[in-house]
């Protein structure tokens, strides 16, 4: 089955949306969100500059988005690649290039890194820096370290983007989600979240005729099969996205009180967080918003898993316009999004005759 166009724009601008109105209040507590913007809490942008700026949960997936056209594009061009993750690897890199204070690299591989919005210097957690310019980054096999939280999950959006459940295994869209964090975050908790929901967006964007609790109940069973027995941690990624199932079938409890009970610190805790919102509030992207930025954890975060989430259920058009007009990445995320949704433009070994295309994913936009 086809998948619109718009529903891919859906995802990346739904991310963007949730990490822009989250980053304003992200890591304070449920009093200080109160105190600052009333007893509901923050119920929209607090723009600067009149504009909705995101931050490295945006900016990082965006990059992994390009890393893999990258690879695909060589890979259809030459008939040869290396694995995909040496690419997210690359466009890791190159993202921590341009935030550290002497600038941007002179050799340029990410188109991306051409626009200002998705190199602004918004680092979450700025120890990532340290982390990226390691000679070697992590794998699950050999982690980099045993950090926990959720810097670098929202990568595993762009994987789940990328591939396609109808060409490739369940296992690989889990191994590609969990290789994606763990190049930066070493801990099982966290890369086996990022398979999570690397596989929870695949299907939502292409499993259209189920429900999205039964998306979720197979991508939490699917990264049990797979890593149940060779990480101890599976059986607690389980138990926070099972708690987020529960809570969202349970209507005599509020959101705020779902949130607080789901703490949303660290990875698992932020997943069952988006899980929890996009589910609850299905229907409604604004209610959803709401709920995953009112709590006392990593707000951004959460607000981009579930804006990433309902994005690619709902599609741009059911994204309310006054989320859109202020946001500031708005058509590098669209253009890149139709670049994900268009694949390679040509066949093995056939020559690339979009030139725009090769601009941007062989000579690195320019």
């Amino acid at each position: 089955m086809a998948v619109p166009q718009l529903i891919y724009r859906g995802c990346l601008l739904g991310l963007a949306v949730g990490d822009a109105m989250g980053y304003t209040v992200d890591n304070r507590s449920l009093e200080q969100i109160r105190e600052d913007y009333g007893p509901n809490g923050l119920l929209g942008y607090d723009l600067m500059n009149g504009y909705a700026e995101v931050t490295s949960y945006t900016q990082l997936t965006a990059f992994t988005c390009t890393g893999l056209l990258l690879g695909l594009t060589r890979g259809q061009l030459l008939g040869r690649m290396a694995p995909f993750i040496r690419y997210v690897a690359l466009a890791c890199r190159e993202w921590a290039a341009g935030q550290r204070p002497w600038g941007k690299p002179e050799r340029i591989h990410c188109w991306v890194m051409h626009s200002e919005e998705l190199c602004r210097r918004h680092c979450m957690d700025t120890w990532m820096l340290e982390t990226l310019s390691r000679n070697s980054l992590g794998t699950p096999e050999e982690p980099a370290n045993n950090y926990t939280n959720s810097g670098s999950i929202t990568t595993a959006i762009g994987v789940g983007l990328f591939l396609d459940p109808d060409e490739v295994s369940s296992s690989e869209i889990l191994r590609l989600g969990a290789e994606t964090v763990a190049l930066i975050h070493g801990s099982p908790i966290a890369f086996l979240s990022g398979a999570t929901l690397a596989h929870i967006i695949c299907h939502s964007l292409r499993s259209r005729e189920k429900s999205l609790r039964e998306i979720v109940q197979q991508a939490k069973d699917a990264m049990l099969d797979e890593y149940g027995t060779a990480y101890g941690q599976a059986d607690e990624v389980a138990a926070w996205v099972k708690m987020a199932l529960q809570l969202a079938g349970d209507d005599s409890i509020t959101p705020i009180q779902a949130m607080e009970r789901l703490r949303c610190e660290n990875a698992a805790q932020v997943l069952a967080g988006g899980i929890y919102a996009a589910i609850s509030c299905e229907h409604d992207f604004d209610a959803a918003m709401i709920a995953a930025v009112n709590h006392s954890g990593r707000s951004a975060a959460v607000g981009a898993i579930t804006g990433a989430i309902l994005g690619a259920r709902m599609g741009e058009a059911a994204l309310p316009e006054f989320y859109l007009e202020s946001l500031e990445c708005l058509e590098p995320l669209r253009e890149l999004a139709d670049d994900l949704y268009q694949g390679y433009p040509m066949i093995v070994g056939g020559k690339l005759f979009d030139g725009d295309w090769e601009r941007k994913y062989l000579h690195g936009g320019i």
